[in-house]
């Protein structure tokens, strides 16, 4: 098995930055069908076979819901940067792809890391 000695703000840097995913995905799920309000719709069985969809009338995003949207998009971001611009990352001689992907699946215990060395 690998072992891998990422350090502690890196990793906890990842495991934010999936925190922060988990939000959005929630708040999505949560959201109505449509930004701005909308009328609901029908649509007819089609030809192909499928069911008749319909979806009720969307009151649209309040201000907070947008305002949230915006918040968690601007965190993602500034996580997803920290991430990837990691000094961590720079003494690295190869292998750096399968490094990050590890990183995004890794659950273990992080080390002490000077990025100063």
């Amino acid at each position: 098995m690998t072992t891998y000695d990422f350090p502690r703000d890196l990793h906890a840097a990842q495991m934010r930055l999936h925190q922060l995913r988990a939000e959005q995905y929630a708040l999505g799920l949560a959201l109505p069908w449509s930004v701005e309000p909308a009328d609901g719709w029908t649509a007819p069985k089609t030809v192909q076979g499928g069911e008749p969809r319909s979806l009720p009338p969307s009151p649209g995003y309040t201000e907070a819901q947008t305002r949230e949207i915006a918040r968690l998009r601007s965190e993602v971001l500034t996580v997803a940067i920290t991430v990837t611009t990691h000094p961590y990352w720079g003494t690295c001689s190869e292998g750096l792809v399968d490094l990050r992907t590890a990183l995004k699946h890794f659950h273990g215990p992080a080390c002490e890391y000077d990025a100063a060395a």
